[in-house]
């Protein structure tokens, strides 16, 4: 029988021996049918010729398709479980599915902006007046301290020791922990907490740190626009979005060889397998410094 045929027998197998609902059937036949296509595609019709190559190089087509890691971690699924039915009933004589990791292990490399486009984004906001004021003090805890927006919108007065020169922040979890930050970022607030905090407080009193127009706390859509208008105005071609700062901040730190643990612990990563995609930035970077000096590339 063809790859086509034993997939009918497979659906067949999981409908009226398992049992499984149909809606899951149906998602089983959806991603066995595209993976039969992709096979044909490679002149495989018999299901027994597949090798892990064949396997792997249609979850990288995938990828190359831009298909969520979870979206082809789960058609892994349904062509593990298909493969290992065929060995079960001799119908083939491999698995080639037995050694492959699932996709959602895989770490997307994020973008990160170099020092002097982070020079340029800093240098954007306006302090002549209040709201450039505060959206530089907002871009400098962000870079010094690589908070998440979240964590940004949820900082209190109380959270910043300008004299100690940290900040204490809630990250995933309810878990705290406290940042050092420079003193450019702490001159930042000291000028935004003296001259530009209390025109936004107005007659009102929060305990947040970083306020808008209204006298509230700022939102983390109002920060995503913010540093959407600020890369804008710098001219920084690459894709800004407010995470950028926070990977820009570990990549730049390990760079200049801050050790992984340390990294770890002011990004507030659970796991160092997290922090870790860092240093394939970091390898990319002297790579290419490699190739581009090397007299021998």
């Amino acid at each position: 029988m063809n790859t086509l045929e034993l997939i009918d027998v497979f659906l067949n197998y999981l409908s009226v021996e398992r049992g499984l609902a149909q809606n899951t059937v149906v998602a089983y036949k959806r991603d066995l049918l595209r993976y039969d296509r992709f096979l044909r595609s490679t002149n495989i019709n018999e299901a027994n010729k597949v090798g892990k190559e064949d396997v792997r190089s249609y979850l990288f087509y995938q990828k190359e398709k831009e298909l969520a890691s979870t979206s082809i971690a789960r058609s892994l699924v349904a062509i593990r479980l298909f493969h290992r039915f065929l060995l079960r009933e001799k119908l083939s004589l491999k698995d080639p599915t037995d050694v492959i990791d699932s996709p959602k292990l895989w770490k997307k490399i994020p973008n990160v902006l170099s020092f002097a486009e982070i020079e340029k984004l800093l240098s954007a906001p306006n302090i002549r007046n209040k709201k450039g004021i505060r959206d530089k003090a907002i871009l400098e805890t962000m870079y010094a301290a690589g908070l998440r927006v979240s964590e940004l919108s949820g900082l209190k007065v109380e959270d910043v020791n300008l004299n100690a020169g940290f900040v204490r922040c809630l990250g995933k979890g309810n878990k705290e922990r406290v940042v050092p930050i420079g003193k450019i970022a702490v001159s930042a607030l000291r000028k935004y907490q003296s001259d530009s905090r209390p025109k936004f407080i107005k007659k009102k009193d929060s305990k947040f740190l970083f306020l808008n127009h209204s006298g509230f706390r700022i939102s983390r859509v109002y920060i995503w626009k913010l540093i959407k208008a600020y890369a804008r105005q710098a001219r920084i071609k690459n894709s800004v979005k407010p995470h950028i700062l926070r990977h820009s901040f570990a990549t730049h730190l390990l760079e200049r060889g801050a050790d992984l643990r340390s990294v770890q612990e002011m990004l507030g990563h659970a796991n160092i397998s997290t922090t870790q995609i860092y240093t394939h930035i970091d390898r990319d970077r002297l790579k290419t410094i490699h190739k581009t000096f090397h007299p021998r590339p």
